[in-house]
Order: C-alpha cells, then sequence, then structure tokens
C-alpha cells in the first residue's frame, strides 16, 4: 500500500492550494459569520427598509399638507367635525339617515 497518498506533505503544491481554496470559498461563503450569503440577505433587507421609509416620508408629507389645510380652511374642518364625528353645534339637532 501507497502511503504518500495520505501524507500531506508528500502531495503536490497545485492540490494543497486547490484544497485551501475550496476551504476557503466554502468558509466564506456559507460558515462565516458575514458570509457572501448573509451579506446578500442584509442587502436586500437594508432595500426594503429604504424603500418603506421613502414610502412613509411621502405619507408624511401628505398628511402634512391635510393638516396644513385643515389649519387654514375653518369651513373644511366644521366640515369634517359634523360629518366624521357627528359634533353639532349648540341648539342643533342632528338627524343620521341610514340608507339600506
Amino acid at each position: 500500500m501507497n502511503l504518500q497518498l495520505f501524507n500531506p506533505l508528500r502531495w503536490r503544491r497545485p492540490f494543497l492550494l486547490s484544497i485551501l481554496l475550496l476551504m476557503l470559498v466554502v468558509w466564506f461563503g456559507f460558515i462565516d459569520t458575514y458570509s457572501i450569503r448573509t451579506r446578500i440577505l442584509l442587502n436586500n433587507e437594508k432595500n426594503e427598509l429604504i424603500h418603506e421609509t421613502e414610502r412613509l416620508r411621502e405619507e408624511t408629507v401628505e398628511y402634512q399638507m391635510k393638516m396644513e389645510e385643515l389649519e387654514s380652511n375653518p369651513g373644511l374642518l366644521e366640515k369634517l367635525a359634523r360629518e366624521e364625528y357627528g359634533m353639532r353645534k349648540p341648539g342643533e339637532i342632528i338627524y343620521r339617515v341610514q340608507e339600506k
């Protein structure tokens, strides 16, 4: 039996380098804490959060515009208070009509 096959010191340099390279690829690709797979997943999550942040900023701008409109237009504020919240002026009687 040839014992040179089991002795790593007798192996050829290109074979040893290819084994080392394969181990490094497996380590940094899948096993390491900051592996390529983990980095890709984190980058995707980061992009989703950036898009969500932009959507929320746009929504905030819309709400700010609505607030400014309500503050500057008392008639609109009164209409909203009457229709949405059922508020009334003193002495008024409110009749609600329900549709079938």
